[in-house]
């Protein structure tokens, strides 16, 4: 159909003439009402943006000489962040000439991830990035 009729075509139901397929040949276009059009993607975007879940990682930090009891204080949160089927991130932190033993961190991850086992399980293994040791707990 020749642009010129199309157009008509479209004033006539006042509508608008949106061109949908620019490359092929001839170029394809629509009938349409453009401002509704563009009003529903809208919508489509927002609709599926309100159904998207967040992952949330939540940190614990302990120090690599953190008491027992603290310890176990820490292991309450963690368990209510895994109770809520969030991830967690559980790292000790190494101050000053800490870093030359390592082994004192892993050991103190170990017994939290023990601790945690029913709730979560940990997702690789330790590792050193930088003065933090951490590992990341996901929930069963």
């Amino acid at each position: 159909m020749p642009l010129g009729e199309a157009l008509r075509l479209a004033e006539g139901k006042e509508l608008d003439l949106v061109e949908v397929s620019p490359t092929a040949t001839p170029p394809v276009c629509r009938i349409m009402d453009y401002g509704k059009f563009r009003y529903l993607q809208k919508k489509k975007v927002q609709e599926s943006r309100k159904n998207q879940t967040q992952v949330l990682v939540k940190e614990v930090k302990l120090g690599s000489r953190t008491s027992e009891h603290d310890i176990d204080f820490k292991v309450t949160h963690i368990r209510r962040f895994l109770e809520k089927k969030q991830r967690v991130k559980i790292s000790v932190l190494f101050r000053g000439r800490e870093i030359t033993h390592p082994e004192i961190g892993r050991d103190i991850l170990e017994k939290v991830v023990e601790k945690v086992q029913d709730m979560g399980a940990p997702e690789g293994q330790a590792r050193l990035e930088g003065r933090n040791m951490s590992v990341l707990m996901v929930p069963r």
